[in-house]
């Protein structure tokens, strides 16, 4: 197997934005570790969503969408428009949990190897104007800030999830 594509070092602040949004990341997959496939598939709020869906939205909605997309405008993610429609919160019984771990992890990969290769300065290479109207970030860092936003928040939604189904939390401080 030939040796991966070395990534430049980023710079210092690209590094601590990195930084916060790989320890959200992280959040996400450890607060889930050893949930069986029952458990990652089973909604525990009336809206329905599993945590299975919810690692499935922060794949295709967030990190494809917001690095590959807007930041890169990837084509051929830009020539797919089904893509944005795609129903990312439900994960069809045929689909593994494996499956969707793995491409999570497979586009925070994508993403950090834009980010890394990008200036925070740099303003979205294509920007989703029918979605969202006049409201846009302006550049890579703000694209970041977003995405470690809704990676926390959601992250704070699998905490309730994972404590509704076996009683864990994920972070317990005692006094």
């Amino acid at each position: 197997m030939p040796d991966p594509i070395p990534q430049p070092s980023p710079d210092p602040e690209t590094a601590l934005l990195l930084s916060h949004l790989d320890a959200q990341r992280d959040h996400v997959l450890g607060i889930l570790e050893g949930l069986d496939e029952d458990a990652l598939r089973r909604p525990v709020l009336p809206s329905g969503w599993s945590c299975l869906g919810l690692v499935r939205h922060l794949t295709v909605d967030d990190e494809r969408f917001w690095f590959r997309r807007v930041v890169a405008a990837e084509q051929d993610l830009l020539d797919r428009p089904d893509d944005v429609v795609e129903d990312a919160w439900r994960v069809g019984a045929d689909v593994s949990s494996a499956e969707v771990f793995g491409r999570y992890r497979q586009e925070i990969g994508r993403a950090n190897a834009i980010i890394t290769a990008s200036a925070l300065d740099t303003p979205p290479a294509w920007w989703p104007t029918d979605l969202f109207g006049t409201w846009r970030l302006h550049d890579l860092r703000e694209v970041i800030l977003h995405v470690i936003t809704e990676t926390a928040c959601h992250a704070g939604h699998l905490d309730a999830a994972r404590e509704l189904i076996d009683g864990r939390a994920w972070l317990v401080l005692s006094e």
